[in-house]
């Protein structure tokens, strides 16, 4: 995919090298035009490093490709990123005296701003009604986050970060358009269980959960299409869940039933892997003593006591058995009330079990489980953080994005 990555002079532009080393990992072409207050925070020589292109702010380079109009008609997607005031004011007004204006002024892509200023100029009235012009001519805005700014103020108007700059920009795109062409999981193997797990009660009943495996089935089918050898440990799934990735010359699937059999499968293909996702509900507790016989109602007195012991903790094993340079991602679902609630929650298993990253969701009626859509958030060891919603294929891409960002991140 061919991605203009516009840059606007704020401080936040340093936030930006990290988004286009992300889009250039993930397989992407990458075009950056900086402003020349841009350049006055990053500059050129860094941007030409990251994108592994030329990098000018002017229109009078290169003129015989007419580079100036040959960028906005070429890009599939546009990024501005970050989007100052003045940025977002040029461009309701359609002035275009810089290569930036003039590549906005003759793209048809999707165009996705970030903005990022001090809070009094994202609340003036000036720019309130420059994006509420913007917004009427088709662009996309992802942002401001409200949090620390520049001089020790705090407020809306910190520019969003990275991997949700991403994630929102490839949403933009049609149904298979924001996997073209990625091969950033080439030459490597990654782990990925799914499915929900079963624990024998008896010949006939089991413990169990809601789990229909989708989304684990979706993580391996995303990683296989950007280039990665599979190795999907499946529990229980529902029908048909598992056919396509059967079907994937770089998906090698193996069964299981219990958390057990799940817990030796996962170490003995996490001992090879250069990522591991743990998507699979593990049963907690398995029956302490399972009946070699069904268990019948005739037999008791109306009531039915099970004790229960608990299982091997599956995540924290694979952790604990990590070799170096290997990403660990977890998942977990989690009834909590609100965002806020699920966010500390996941922080705090994210902490206990050891994992790189961890991808946690909102579980209930129509939430996560046995459902087409998913939202989480990404959870990284290292503090950043995404949110990722819609299909469960939409959210394993971004799941694959995180993973790319963060190995981009230890890289350096």
């Amino acid at each position: 995919m061919f991605v203009v990555v516009g840059v606007s002079g704020g401080i936040a532009a340093y936030k930006t090298v990290q988004l286009v080393r992300a889009l250039v990992t993930n397989g992407h072409e990458v075009h950056v035009i900086p402003t020349d207050d841009a350049l006055r925070f990053v500059g050129t020589a860094t941007w030409e490093a990251v994108s592994r292109h030329p990098v000018t702010t002017s229109v009078h380079d290169d003129v015989a490709e007419v580079r100036h109009v040959a960028l906005g008609t070429q890009a599939d997607l546009v990024i501005v990123a970050p989007a100052t005031a003045n940025t977002l004011a040029r461009m309701a007004a359609g002035i275009a005296d810089n290569l930036l204006g003039v590549t906005l002024l003759a793209t048809t892509a999707p165009v996705l701003v970030a903005p990022a200023m001090h809070t009094a100029m994202w609340e003036h009235a000036a720019t309130r009604d420059n994006l509420t012009t913007l917004r009427a001519r088709g662009v996309h805005v992802i942002g401001p986050a409200d949090g620390p700014l520049t001089g020790g103020d705090s407020g809306p108007g910190r520019m969003s970060e990275p991997d949700e700059i991403l994630a929102a920009a490839l949403a933009l795109l049609p149904a298979g358009d924001a996997t073209a062409h990625r091969t950033d999981l080439e030459g490597m193997t990654v782990a990925v269980s799914t499915g929900g797990t079963r624990e024998p009660i008896d010949p006939v009943r089991f413990l169990g959960n809601r789990s229909s495996g989708r989304q684990g089935a979706a993580v391996a089918l995303a990683a296989a299409e950007r280039g990665a050898h599979v190795r999907l440990v499946a529990a229980h799934v529902d029908e048909g869940v598992l056919a396509e990735a059967l079907r994937h010359p770089r998906v090698e699937v193996e069964r299981v039933s219990t958390a057990a059999e799940l817990d030796a499968a996962m170490r003995d293909a996490a001992a090879g892997s250069d990522v591991v996702v743990m998507v699979a509900a593990v049963a907690d507790f398995r029956v302490a003593e399972v009946s070699t016989e069904k268990i019948r109602k005739e037999d008791g007195d109306g009531s039915l006591t099970l004790p229960l012991v608990q299982n091997p903790d599956v995540l924290a094993g694979l952790v604990a058995a990590r070799r170096p340079g290997q990403v660990i991602v977890g998942f977990a679902a989690e009834t909590a009330a609100d965002d806020d609630e699920l966010r500390n929650r996941g922080r705090r298993k994210l902490a206990r079990k050891g994992a790189d990253l961890l991808a946690a969701n909102r579980v209930g009626a129509g939430l996560g489980f046995e459902a087409d859509d998913n939202a989480v958030i990404l959870l990284a060891a290292d503090g950043t953080e995404a949110t990722a919603s819609g299909t469960k294929r939409a959210v394993a891409d971004a799941l694959w994005d995180a993973v790319a960002s963060l190995r981009a991140r230890r890289r350096g």
